[in-house]
């Protein structure tokens, strides 16, 4: 039974589905297993946004494939993992838990470069040209350390 690791932002379709590719070219396939998920409805059903699929691409990676979703109840017995990209993902996947193990698979996902510092991946959909590099580098680095720490833990 593959490891199951769940990244998730607020529409499933910048942050989140980064995560899950760039995570996911870092991990064995046979032994992990990546998705992402929304906390918001709007782009269920969708591809990501173009910006994150041509960053993604530039680095080698295609994440064209994917699909937007919402995060569901559902999610905290499916995954062993849940990195969420800000506070207030955080906040609303906190709110749904409902018991302490729930509540122990959702890490802020910057917090494996900064430590308990509660450091957002800030959403690049509004932002500057440059915002959906400056993502993707953000979520490389956090994911070598946790793909090192997952493979680790689950050789």
């Amino acid at each position: 039974m593959p490891v199951k690791i769940l990244m998730v932002c607020l529409g499933n379709i910048c942050r989140s589905p980064l995560a899950e590719g760039i995570l996911a070219s870092k991990l064995p396939k046979n032994k992990f297993s990546v998705d992402s998920a929304g906390t918001g409805s709007w782009h269920i059903g969708r591809k990501p946004d173009e910006r994150s699929i041509a960053v993604a691409q530039k680095h080698h990676l295609d994440i064209s494939n994917q699909r937007g979703r919402q995060f569901s109840m559902n999610d905290f017995e499916a995954f062993d993992y849940i990195y969420v990209m800000d506070n207030s993902n955080y906040d609303d996947v906190i709110l749904m838990t409902k018991n302490p193990e729930h509540r122990e698979k959702v890490q802020l996902i910057l917090n494996e470069l900064f430590p308990n510092e509660n450091v957002d991946v800030p959403d690049p959909y509004y932002g500057l040209p440059n915002g959906f590099e400056a993502v993707y580098q953000m979520l490389n680095d956090a994911c070598d350390v946790i793909a090192k720490k997952l493979i680790e833990k689950h050789p």
